[in-house]
């Protein structure tokens, strides 16, 4: 059967489709808003600015939609939509819906089972940062200890630190017998001992990617698993599963990341 509003054909696509071009925005955050999008073709990432950081939040494929807040309540954007390829969107206005909806209730229900799908995911995105930033409070709550206990302990148990010097940052061992040594995953909150993220911008660490270890005759690193971009003592590549013992102002790369071993 074919569908007309308002004297349109709502099976003729071509008169409500508008065209983007990879990298130029939808709208953005502030803009005000008289319209959803659907996606026809290509693919469009939904931005929002965090700390005057722009994160994307998602990024939507064929059939999605967007700006339905927008278009309901009459309101600014919230976020900024950018295509991320070539794409065809279909541009809905407020009449057009309404007319859409009455004559297809459907449409409504499916937009709300996408609205709660939405939510849930946005629900455990922010359960997830929490468990992050929880990460993140204890090793700084385990890095003072272990700083404290380093001050504290006596020769027999040296403190040990990795030198990281294209930012100056050091980073602390553990007073543990291990350190393990790598990036967060951010989907599960699970965070090394020392993590090299802020530091890795490359992307070039595993999530476990190695572990120093503290034994009496002093400290060893070692690669339990194979890396992509390896780890390397004084420019030698480690073989997986071998411990090769450090030395004070050892140069040790984690990937691309270069650090000085220091030991007191």
């Amino acid at each position: 059967m074919v569908r007309r509003v308002s004297g349109l054909d709502l099976n003729d696509v071509d008169q409500f489709v508008v065209s983007g071009t990879a990298g130029e925005y939808v709208f953005e955050k502030g803009e005000a808003g008289a319209e959803m999008y659907i996606i026809h073709e290509g693919e469009v990432e939904i931005l929002r600015s965090v700390g005057g950081e722009t994160r994307v939040l998602t990024t939507l494929e064929p059939g999605d939609f967007f700006g339905e807040m927008s278009l309901l309540e009459k309101t600014p954007r919230e976020v900024s939509a950018r295509a991320v390829t070539d794409c065809k969107l279909l541009k809905i206005d407020y009449s057009t819906f309404d007319q859409m909806v009455q004559e297809d209730p459907e449409i409504a229900v499916r937009m709300l089972r996408k609205l709660a799908r939405r939510l849930r995911e946005q629900q455990e995105a922010d359960l997830r940062a929490q468990q992050v930033a929880h990460q993140v409070l204890a090793k700084e709550e385990s890095t003072e200890e272990a700083e404290a206990a380093g001050d504290e302990a006596g020769p027999g148990a040296p403190k040990a630190s990795l030198l990281h010097p294209a930012s100056g940052r050091e980073f602390l061992l553990t007073s543990t017998d291990e350190t393990t040594v790598g990036r967060i995953d951010p989907s599960t909150g699970v965070s090394p001992d020392i993590d090299f993220s802020p530091v890795d911008t490359e992307r070039t660490l595993s999530r476990s990617h190695a572990k120093i270890v503290r034994r009496e005759d002093g400290f060893y690193v070692c690669e339990e698993k194979p890396t992509g971009n390896g780890t390397f003592v004084n420019d030698e590549r480690l073989r997986t599963g071998a411990p090769v013992r450090i030395e004070n102002g050892d140069k040790i790369s984690f990937g691309r990341v270069e650090t000085i071993f220091k030991t007191e």
